[in-house]
């Protein structure tokens, strides 16, 4: 039987693939194998958007991930996605488990309460530097087996400050392989890439330095594999979820929007609104208080289309739901969303008073990097195959993230029905 194991990079790039080639372990997976150069994330490219049209092969509007946190009404909020009940639709590993094979998810977000055979979910909050994360884990969000074997030893990575996803990440996989065999299909999620350009950019040495280090965790997996596992019958993916871009300036909409009249404030704090913005890092959604005033969503719209001919702001698009829906594939409770023509993040902070901010080192929207746009703003991701389903040497210049489940599925011996994806057939023996 066929089995799958995806490396997941976060924040992985086009650009990256060259350095990869060159380095130990991803080098021959490179070499034997074959790759999307281009791999097109779903709009907007955010982490858990992205890693949820992975798994489905659906876009934003069918599975109902829009952000990485929910969106409250006319609030900012810090409440993330994290319950695999919130997703729209099954995934890989819930059609794998159908047909019998056992699944393993280590660090996926939006994957709480899976019923998967082995999961330990990306669902501890994301700011949290307390000591009791297991709160987060128990009652069925993490699997019994995993948290039974492996809390006691290996939680004391993701307590306090100094907390690390990837360090708990890398000690529980290649236990697991260990103790319980090998998976049928097999997650692996990274995040430290994503850390290091969004605290110093894109092409920066710290990046670079980072993805060698995940290098080298790859290769203690592919050791693994060797020792405890079926290597000739792995079918191998790194993949990305999105790419990163760096930033010039960051634009905080919700005081360009008071200063327009559309918010209100006493004393510096929202007092009312006509419309709100919620950031997506290159992109904004912008929300109406109530959608059912036509006369007030034209003033909006109006006011949002003129910023593409400020000097400043550059807007490249504004797009209402309809034209987010033909467009992207995007919909949700928000009625625009626009990006610029320029390096700008959005900050949606609703009570600094500032309307350009600086940029702030490691801030997931507004760091010295970030991602959330569109699909086709470089730099987008990758993904690389290799194994007994995989031809060597094929390049797909450009494919789309919804192909990727598909693709994943055939590689294992089954099909997902009812997808937005094709299967990259070019890529299959």
């Amino acid at each position: 039987m066929k089995k799958l194991l995806v490396f997941m990079i976060d924040a992985l790039c086009s650009c990256d693939i060259e350095r990869m080639a060159a380095m130990p372990n991803f080098g021959p997976v490179i070499k034997n194998g074959s790759h999307v150069h281009h791999l097109l994330p779903v709009h907007p490219a955010l982490t858990y958007c992205c890693h949820v049209s992975i798994l489905t092969g659906t876009y934003v509007d069918r599975h109902g991930i829009v952000s990485n946190e929910r969106l409250l009404h006319c609030e900012k909020n810090d409440t993330w996605y994290g319950y695999k009940r919130q997703v729209n639709g099954p995934t890989l590993l819930d059609h794998a488990r159908e047909h019998g094979l056992t699944t393993c998810s280590l660090s996926w977000p939006v994957s709480a309460g899976a019923d998967y055979t082995y999961n330990w979910p990306m669902v501890v909050p994301y700011h949290y530097d307390g000591y009791a994360p297991l709160q987060y884990l128990e009652n069925g969000n993490a699997t019994q087996n995993l948290l039974d074997a492996y809390y006691w030893k290996y939680g004391r990575y993701i307590k306090g400050k100094d907390s690390s996803l990837d360090l708990l990440t890398m000690s529980v996989a290649p236990d697991l392989l260990r103790d319980f065999g090998q998976p049928d299909v097999m997650l692996i999620k990274m995040c430290d890439l994503d850390s290091a350009r969004h605290r110093y950019g894109v092409y920066s040495q710290q990046a670079f330095d980072q993805l060698r280090k995940h290098d080298e965790e790859f290769g203690v997996i592919m050791e693994c594999l060797k020792r405890y596992g079926d290597p000739d019958n792995t079918n191998i993916v790194i993949m990305g979820d999105h790419g990163q871009t760096d930033i010039d300036d960051v634009l905080n909409m919700n005081v360009l929007l008071t200063e327009a009249g559309f918010i209100r404030r006493k004393d510096g704090r929202i007092v009312d609104c006509d419309c709100f913005a919620h950031s997506n890092g290159l992109s904004c959604y912008i929300e109406l208080k109530d959608p059912e005033d036509k006369v007030m969503a034209q003033k909006v719209r109006d006011y949002l289309e003129s910023l593409k001919y400020n000097p400043d702001i550059q807007l490249l698009y504004v797009l209402d739901k309809e034209e987010m829906k033909k467009e992207y594939h995007l919909a949700g409770p928000f009625d625009f969303v626009i990006e610029s023509r320029r390096n700008i993040a959005f900050n949606d902070d609703p009570d600094t008073p500032y309307l350009w901010n600086s940029k702030i080192p490691g801030d997931h929207y507004i760091g010295a990097a970030t991602h959330g746009s569109r699909p086709d703003r470089d730099e987008n991701t990758a993904f690389i195959a290799c194994g007994p389903s995989i031809k060597k040497g094929v390049v797909i210049e450009r494919a789309d993230m919804v192909d990727e489940a598909p693709t994943m599925a055939r590689m294992i011996g089954f099909e997902m029905p009812d997808t937005d994806g094709r299967v990259l057939e070019e890529l299959l023996v």
